[in-house]
């Protein structure tokens, strides 16, 4: 399941997080955020129990899109051990999603 981060969760629920971290940075005006959203929450159903995926709204959370460089969505940052280890920019396809995160699981 896809949960939503915000900049007053984020360091809780992504930073200090056990598990890898997939988050989308996303907006609702946004046509290809649209599209990735059925990709990242079946990535979210492949991957569970050994990923957590949230979703962070980059117009309502300002601070956190600033403090990681989002300037084009959308946005994939996988994170571990509190740390970026990746990142994927744009639309992509779900195998080809689930190929790339797949480097940075287990």
């Amino acid at each position: 399941m896809v949960a939503v981060v915000t900049d007053e969760t984020f360091e809780a629920d992504v930073l200090k997080s056990s598990l890898p971290v997939l988050v989308d940075f996303w907006a609702e005006w946004c046509g290809p955020c649209r599209m990735l959203a059925p990709v990242i929450e079946a990535v979210s159903k492949t991957f569970a129990g050994q990923l957590a995926v949230f979703k962070l709204d980059t117009d309502e959370n300002q601070t956190t899109a600033s403090q990681y460089q989002i300037s084009s969505i959308p946005c994939c940052i996988i994170f571990k051990d509190g740390q970026e280890v990746g990142r994927l920019t744009g639309y992509r396809p779900q195998p080809a999603f689930e190929a790339e995160l797949s480097k940075y699981i287990g």
